[in-house]
């Protein structure tokens, strides 16, 4: 979808549902009634909620340490963005050898690494037939190798000084009796425990279960160390929220956010489309100040999952749409 030119008039002194709104130099959206402050006062909206004036947002990137963390740091300082989630697949790249040099690249360029996005052996098939039994920890048959692995990941963020692994926990059920519902609970625990102990968070991405049943998983669980990866895309690719809406349920909990567009799926058996940024469903100029009305402060890591010269294309035109909106 394309973004419209909103003006957003200036308000003085506002009276919403019988509370002062803002000061002067605040702005009030008119396309979701959210308050854009440039003061240093915070605001109150409908319903006496809250508004949060947060700092400005910063940008990063998905990258990797398949090659040299040293060249992959410089990619991301190439395009002027001072943050990055690696993503590792492999527990064997869990090695003392990359700590060291994903810190030293690091610092050398100036990038801070936000979380660890940590996968699993065995298979994964992104689609809605064979998804649910090869993604994340509810298939049984890979439960305690994807244990290990994400313990490893684990240990891993916590030495190159990381504060948290991030993870696609699967398609959890709706349904907190179904026995699949409680091993992944189990298996899901035991990881948040042992990231607990090295204090730093587990933090789910939102994709292949509702925002509701996310939220049960998380208060099931129960440790104070989880938090969320809010892929906006994801939940409109899989067909389960609106990311706006998914906010009302998640967004006190989202540590991370992967800016991707993407649409709705139109096929039984087939993810809706992922579109560059500002060509799909996901309203980026709404989204993102109701992610600071919650409080978030983190980065907005750009995620195109194509390859070749157009992924750096759109992952630019993403920074040129996503900067004035910080």
């Amino acid at each position: 979808m394309a973004f419209p030119n909103v003006a957003l008039p200036a308000v003085g002194s506002l009276e919403l549902a019988g509370d002062t709104a803002a000061s002067p130099g605040c702005h009030l959206c008119p396309g979701c009634g959210i308050i854009h402050s440039i003061c240093p006062h915070s605001a109150r909206i409908w319903g006496r909620k809250e508004i949060l004036v947060s700092a400005k947002l910063r940008l990063g990137v998905i990258t990797h340490i398949r090659t040299d963390p040293d060249e992959e740091m410089k990619k991301v300082r190439d395009l002027g963005l001072p943050t990055c989630q690696v993503s590792c697949w492999d527990p064997a790249t869990y090695t003392a050898d990359n700590v060291r040099k994903l810190r030293a690249a690091g610092e050398k360029h100036g990038v801070e690494v936000t979380t660890i996005w940590t996968g699993y052996p065995g298979p994964a098939v992104w689609n809605f037939t064979e998804g649910p039994a090869t993604i994340g920890l509810v298939p049984r048959e890979y439960r305690a190798m994807r244990v290990e692995a994400l313990k490893k990941g684990a240990d891993f963020a916590a030495a190159c000084g990381v504060t948290s692994i991030t993870t696609h926990a699967g398609f959890i059920p709706e349904n907190p009796a179904d026995p699949l519902y409680k091993g992944a609970v189990e298996a899901l625990a035991e990881v948040a425990q042992h990231c607990k102990k090295l204090g730093i968070y587990f933090c789910f991405e939102t994709g292949q279960e509702t925002p509701i049943t996310l939220l049960r998983v998380m208060t099931d669980i129960g440790t104070d160390n989880l938090g969320v990866n809010l892929d906006p895309a994801n939940l409109l690719m899989y067909g389960k929220a609106n990311p706006l809406d998914a906010l009302d349920i998640l967004g006190p909990r989202v540590r991370g956010v992967h800016a991707k567009d993407g649409e709705y799926p139109t096929e039984p058996g087939r993810l809706g489309v992922e579109k560059p940024l500002g060509q799909g469903r996901v309203n980026f100029p709404v989204l993102i100040p109701r992610l600071k009305s919650f409080g978030f402060s983190g980065a907005l890591t750009i995620e195109r999952e194509i390859g070749g010269p157009q992924q750096i294309t759109d992952i630019r035109h993403a920074i040129e749409i996503l900067t004035p909106l910080l």
